[in-house]
């Protein structure tokens, strides 16, 4: 606006002038006409082509050469190592439950006492009957032994001899029968008293004290899971599959894959216990399972949680930060600075590790790749770092450092 003023000025001047001195109204006119070019839109675009576009204000970061761990994030599910359902074992009815519902229980604890009375008294007829056979076959014995020695004297008939050793036998074959009849009650008896199969937390308990089970229920007593250790399930790729199995191949001296589930702001560790004998080919993956410590027991069955699978360490990998990628037609690139000016470099990512990105292929460390800014970068355009935020911090009066 100035310009304009001035132009229209110098142009006053000149008609003013032009009666009394010619020569210095052409000098006031040449000058205005010089501003007027000046000021159009095409003396401008010559001047930024002739001085070139102004430099992009942008943040830049190293790439970097450093030992990345080599991981593999996954979704696993937890499952207790054993989920065994209590059932009773005969048809009777259900005298005392020694646990509550939900509590932490040991292997060997009395869970549930069953009715036991009838076997008992089965058990005693049995003992009974076995004391009648061995005086039974005391007295067989005492016959036998006339028998033969009668026999023997030829007094009496080998036949009565015979029929003796017979009877012997036979009472012996009842008394090992009976014996057997009692061992079969007395491992029924122990069947009254349901103990902890395994250490872990009891579910819900469907029969109360009186209540009349038989061992063709389906519904079980109660639940016992094992959830300490515990084991998480998860899916991983075929190509990851084929590194864990070459990592656990290489495991002769006793090295693990590490697991890592962080769920509720806290972590558990473990190592992979097995992985499945087969590929699911709907979804080209395989099931891996980790066996996980769980004293905190902050790993649930059934619940869904992060996964992070450690199968080594990368010593000198190429490292920079997330925030530089970008993506394109062509994958993934960055944005390089060389010689002042911004370059795209196309790279090939092998993994991601929280907020940095590994690249494989396309920097091998040592550039200076743009972080921010990229919005308003295009290949050769000059870029300019920002200056540290520390440094640009304005002092504040007063304030001492």
């Amino acid at each position: 606006m100035l310009r304009v003023v001035i132009v229209f000025g110098l142009l006053a001047i000149a008609g003013g002038i032009a009666t009394w001195r010619p020569d210095l109204a052409e000098q006031a006119y040449v000058k205005a006409q010089g501003l007027l070019k000046r000021d159009t839109p095409a003396a401008e675009a010559a001047t930024r082509r002739a001085t070139g576009p102004a430099a992009v204000p942008v943040t830049l970061a190293r790439a970097e050469r450093r030992p990345m761990p080599i991981t593999v994030d996954a979704i696993g599910t937890v499952q207790p190592i054993a989920s065994i359902q209590i059932k009773p074992r005969l048809d009777t009815q259900v005298v005392a439950v020694h646990v509550a519902e939900g509590a932490q229980v040991k292997q060997g604890e009395l869970l549930f006492s069953l009715d036991d009375r009838i076997l008992r008294a089965q058990i005693g007829q049995m003992e009974a009957q076995i004391v009648r056979d061995k005086a039974q076959i005391e007295q067989a014995t005492r016959d036998r032994d006339r028998a033969t020695d009668l026999a023997n004297r030829r007094v009496g008939s080998e036949v009565a001899r015979d029929n003796a050793i017979t009877a012997l036998k036979s009472l012996q074959a009842q008394l090992t029968a009976n014996e057997a009849n009692r061992e079969a009650l007395v491992a029924q008896l122990t069947y009254t008293q349901i103990t902890a199969p395994v250490s872990g937390r009891i579910g819900s308990i469907l029969a109360k004290p009186g209540a009349f089970v038989r061992s063709a229920d389906t519904a079980p007593l109660a639940t016992v899971n094992q959830i300490d250790p515990i084991y998480i399930a998860f899916a991983v790729p075929q190509n990851t599959f084929y590194e864990m199995r070459a990592v656990l191949g290489a495991t002769a001296t006793g090295s693990q894959i590490i697991v890592e589930a962080t769920i509720g702001g806290r972590t558990s560790r473990g190592a992979i216990a097995f992985i499945e004998n087969t590929i699911d080919q709907t979804t080209g993956t395989v099931i891996a399972k980790a066996r996980m410590e769980n004293g905190a027991e902050q790993l649930w069955p059934g619940a869904f949680v992060p996964v992070k699978v450690t199968l080594g360490v990368e010593n000198d990998a190429v490292v920079i930060p997330s925030a530089a990628l970008q993506v394109g037609q062509n994958g993934p690139y960055v944005f390089a600075v060389r010689d002042g000016r911004a370059a795209i470099v196309n790279v090939t990512v092998a993994r991601s590790a929280g907020d940095v990105a590994i690249i494989s292929k396309g920097l091998n460390g040592g550039e200076d790749v743009i972080t921010s800014g990229q919005l308003r970068l295009v290949a050769g355009i000059p870029v300019v770092a920002r200056p540290n935020a520390a440094a640009t911090e304005t002092p504040v009066p007063g304030k001492q450092s």
